[in-house]
């Protein structure tokens, strides 16, 4: 395979000193655009010389953009808080997320860089992808859509649920590609088994959205599906991707994508920590519609060193590893400590309470542990509460006052990330 179609272009290959140059020569313009076309960073940046930020040393030194908090900056300066350079009148589409946080796509061909993604898992032009990532409110599945189709594949937007309806246009279409969450692939090629539909021609996904748990990648493998994920948010676009070798063998860590400058700083502060360590994930974005610098993120990871076995030289990260925050992710939509309290807020008999995430087979699960004497209909109300806030169902179980740890958490997410 040569070069040119291995690669998705020339930047993925280039040497460290050469992406370094060419990233300090555009972090001049970066600054100033964001300050001259957004208001927050108008304000948030007063005071720094655009010119004098030519380098990765000199971004270090500047302030950092909080992802959690959007919510506030939003609510007192709508629609997207003065961080984006478009009004809403001005984009492509716009968009709500859980939190809840609002977001833009702009007039751009792929706008949020997935391209490149399918590209290193093994899509090409010419195939059909069927799209599970919803396209109802949030943007994951225009995310995906516009990747695709920059690549030149042709795209079935699944969207999420009907699982028998999915399973019978996978059958019907033959698409080469699958893209949505880890764990909805898995319902898809149940269902077609149940119904003896033929689903073969599936040969490559590209997952996000949640944690690929390793024994659920090697079920994938064994029906014949190369399974790799990204990390790609609505605010940032795609931040990194897991790619294969030459041989088709899956690669350590995941790459960062060429439009992002990528640090690892020690949770709540802007200090960057060694190689490595495990830290909060802060990236600068160069766009012209939604500017990014130092936007952290909220998620974990950490830096893996050395260069990638697909001949890939940029930086990697060892991939997603959880929330510096409590905020956590759960079948491809953020629960934020802030929902849980308004869920509090609607049933004053709840003392206190907990929101834990696990694992249940291969998908996510949630159990709301509310301290609260025994009354009939509470754990009946306050799931239909929790589905409502959260837009996600849960259990709910009542537990004696007094009996949560009084450790603070809101949020406890118990799932194992490690792959142990």
């Amino acid at each position: 395979m040569s070069d040119a179609s291995f690669y998705f272009d020339d930047r993925e290959t280039r040497s460290d000193a050469e992406r370094r140059e060419e990233q300090g020569s555009r972090l001049p313009g970066l600054i100033a655009h964001a300050k001259e076309a957004s208001a927050f960073y108008a304000k948030h940046l007063e005071g720094v010389e655009a010119k004098a930020v030519t380098d990765l040393e000199a971004l270090a030194a500047l302030p950092v953009t909080r992802k959690h908090d959007l919510i506030a900056l939003q609510k007192e300066q709508p629609p997207f808080g003065g961080l984006a350079a478009l009004d809403a009148t001005q984009a492509r589409r716009v968009f709500t997320s859980p939190g809840p946080i609002y977001e833009l796509e702009a007039d751009e061909p792929d706008y949020w860089r997935t391209a490149r993604a399918f590209h290193a898992a093994g899509f090409r032009p010419g195939q059909l992808i069927h799209n599970c990532f919803s396209y109802h409110l949030t943007p994951g599945g225009w995310i995906m859509d516009a990747g695709a189709r920059a690549l030149g594949c042709a795209v079935f937007p699944g969207g999420v649920g009907n699982s028998e309806q999915q399973a019978q246009a996978m059958a019907q279409f033959r698409p080469e590609g699958y893209a949505g969450t880890p764990d909805f692939l898995k319902v898809i090629l149940e269902k077609a088994d149940e119904l003896s539909l033929d689903v073969s021609s599936v040969k490559h996904a590209l997952v996000s959205g949640g944690a690929l748990f390793p024994q659920l990648r090697d079920a994938y493998a064994e029906r014949g599906v190369t399974t790799l994920q990204c990390y790609a948010t609505a605010d940032c676009g795609l931040i990194a991707y897991e790619s294969l070798s030459r041989e088709g063998e899956l690669c350590p860590g995941m790459l960062v994508e060429e439009e992002v400058i990528l640090e690892i700083l020690r949770p709540g502060t802007g200090d960057p920590v060694p190689d490595g360590e495990v830290g909060e994930v802060v990236v600068s974005v160069f766009s012209k519609a939604a500017p990014l610098v130092r936007f952290a993120t909220g998620d974990l990871s950490a830096v893996l060193e050395g260069e990638s076995p697909c001949g890939r030289t940029g930086r990697r990260i060892k991939g997603w590893m959880g929330r510096a925050d409590q905020t956590a992710k759960v079948k491809g939509m953020f629960v934020h400590p802030e929902q849980i309290d308004t869920v509090l807020k609607r049933h004053p008999e709840v003392a206190k309470a907990r929101l834990e995430v696990t694992r249940a087979g291969d998908q996510d699960a949630m159990t709301l542990k509310a301290e609260a004497e025994a009354a009939d209909g509470l754990a009946e109300a306050l799931g239909g509460s929790l589905a409502e806030v959260c837009k996600l169902k849960g259990r709910v179980e009542i537990v004696a006052p007094g009996s949560l740890p009084n450790d603070g958490k809101v949020i406890d997410d118990q799932r194992d990330y490690s792959g142990g």
